[in-house]
């Protein structure tokens, strides 16, 4: 059987110093499950501390890279998949993942959450903004869920995998 996972979205060079601190906590909490995390792959923001947060615990980090220079990659993610598509990468990220985290809020992780609205996948915003919430549910998506930690994230988590 194949290993549960999760992506992690969030941004890259214009994370929120709280949305990097959750996303690091989040990765680990990923990998204490055994899960998989699967992340944009880069060294920023979101993707590099979630991936940094796992590989710190032995969990198994798989970055979707936009790109084809490995220069940069996160140096924790374990396994990095080149795909020198730039931000259609996004939908490989969602595909790939059971359900999907939005750590925070930018352009490219906003794509993620409506990609996977339309791939219907399960997606956790986690310390999202009042406005990002707002959108999001104003979108009528039935498998969202909202959460303040990433605690409450896992807790969401394992109730979907009921």
């Amino acid at each position: 059987m194949s290993k549960f996972i999760v992506g992690v979205m969030g941004p890259g060079d214009r994370a929120r110093t709280e949305d990097i601190a959750a996303a690091y906590k989040l990765g680990r909490l990923i990998a204490k499950e055994e899960w998989a995390l699967l992340s944009g792959g880069r060294n920023a923001g979101v993707m590099d501390a979630a991936s940094r947060g796992a590989k710190e615990v032995g969990g198994l980090t798989i970055g979707i890279m936009p790109a084809l220079d490995k220069e940069s990659v996160s140096p924790s993610v374990e396994i990095p998949i080149f795909t020198g598509m730039g931000s259609a990468r996004n939908s490989i990220n969602v595909l790939t993942s059971d359900v999907v985290i939005a750590c925070g809020m930018g352009i490219g992780t906003a794509s993620e959450v409506a990609l996977a609205f339309k791939a219907g996948k399960h997606v956790v915003l986690l310390n999202s903004t009042v406005e990002s919430k707002k959108f999001f549910k104003s979108l009528g998506y039935d498998a969202l869920y909202f959460a303040d930690t990433p605690k409450e994230t896992i807790r969401i988590i394992k109730e979907l995998k009921k």
